[in-house]
């Protein structure tokens, strides 16, 4: 019971304390909104494409024109020497030059092109611009030149060249917001959502980061002699102990449950079975945790190596098990089902996504559990609340 008045004296004192408060808690809630702006929910592709248009012709027109009716693409018409200076200072990657004679080239049967210039290969976004731009531009062309063989075909034929012309244009239209052969996708399986991804490496990520300020602390409290100042109370070492054990639990566990509250405030994710299974999960981390941070506290001899220890620790577990993106393939994918990240990242996805039940996860429970009792014996073990040689 001593220890469960030490552990809630601690709790109260960290939830007391805005600055501590602050970084465990909005932290981890700003890096999520962050991902979420980085990365988004959108299936569409954005991007913006930079035109110069040196032509101000029909046809020139036509392209700029259909370019601004692709949804995603936000079409900026800048005059040459300002493409010229964008790209010299890299503020873009891509530009297209529509040169002048463009329109008069195409409506005289002539070929006629467009000119990208770029930095390096363009990037990513810059690739998928120019091709969206070349397709419209070939599709532009494409009609001038059926317009041009109709109305040569016909010439001679007393036929009104207006009266040709708008026919023409009446069918390109037509089929140009009707097609023949149109194009349909279809998703297979569901699609990726980007918070049901980025959540349970937040949890388990920042679970981890209290392992170093844990660690840390108790060193502190040990070299300045509260620790042992406890001792000369009612309370005993191994009460001590687990009183440090739940005083590590308590604060992971209300740094996990403000974040899961207001994930389900702001996104509407959970249902009740889905959230408790989820703080369940999540607490069975967090306890293993609370116990590595004791190991690490107890063969520690300096505040500095306990800060070394618990980064490395944590930079390991989170890169190897796959807190944001999984590894796929190879050896880093075999190293991954060594760390305890992957498998309370993998129960954390199931149960978000609804794809998995605490009844599916014996796996991933019973690894988390097992490293968590295994780290906790240790702990107590090496535990000592006075320093060595004192």
């Amino acid at each position: 019971m001593r220890a469960v008045h030490l552990a809630l004296f601690e709790l109260r004192s960290y939830l007391r304390d805005m600055g501590d408060l602050a970084f465990s808690l909005l932290l981890p809630i700003t890096l999520l909104a962050v991902m979420l702006g980085a990365f988004g929910q959108q299936d569409q592709f954005n991007g913006t494409a930079y035109v110069v248009d040196e032509d101000n012709g029909p046809y020139a027109q036509q392209v700029i024109g259909r370019l601004k009716e692709i949804k995603g693409l936000d079409v900026r018409l800048i005059s040459a020497s300002d493409a010229e200076s964008r790209l010299d200072r890299a503020n873009i990657t891509v530009a297209a030059y529509i040169p002048q004679g463009f329109s008069q080239r195409l409506s005289g049967g002539q070929g006629a092109q467009v000119t990208f210039k770029q930095r390096g290969n363009g990037g990513q976004e810059g690739q998928i611009v120019a091709s969206i731009v070349r397709g419209v531009v070939q599709e532009v062309a494409g009609e001038a030149y059926v317009r041009n063989q109709v109305q040569a075909a016909l010439s001679g034929s007393g036929t009104n060249p207006s009266d040709v012309a708008s026919t023409v244009d009446g069918y390109l239209e037509r089929e140009r917001r009707s097609p023949t052969v149109g194009v349909r996708e279809e998703d297979v399986g569901k699609r990726p959502n980007m918070l049901f991804l980025f959540l349970p490496g937040v949890i388990t990520m920042f679970a981890l980061f209290a392992v170093s300020l844990r660690s840390q602390a108790i060193l502190d409290e040990r070299r300045n002699g509260t620790l042992e100042r406890l001792l000369v109370t009612r309370l005993g070492a191994g009460e001590l102990f687990f009183g440090k054990f739940l005083a590590g639990l308590a604060r992971g566990l209300a740094q996990v449950v403000i974040l899961l509250v207001l994930a389900e405030i702001v996104f509407r994710i959970f249902t009740p079975v889905s959230f408790f299974s989820t703080l369940l999960v999540a607490a069975l981390f967090v306890a293993t945790v609370s116990a590595i941070g004791l190991v690490i506290a107890s063969v520690a001899r300096t505040r500095e190596q306990a800060s070394w220890i618990a980064t490395i620790f944590t930079l390991v577990m989170s890169m190897l098990g796959g807190t944001f993106f999984e590894v796929q393939s190879g050896l880093l994918r075999t190293l991954s089902r060594i760390t305890i990240n992957w498998y309370a990242n993998d129960a954390l996805k199931a149960l978000i996504t609804g794809d998995g039940t605490l009844a599916k996860l014996g796996l991933q429970m019973a690894v988390i559990g097992g490293v968590g009792l295994v780290a906790f014996f240790v702990a107590r073990a090496l535990f000592k609340a006075v320093p060595e040689g004192k």
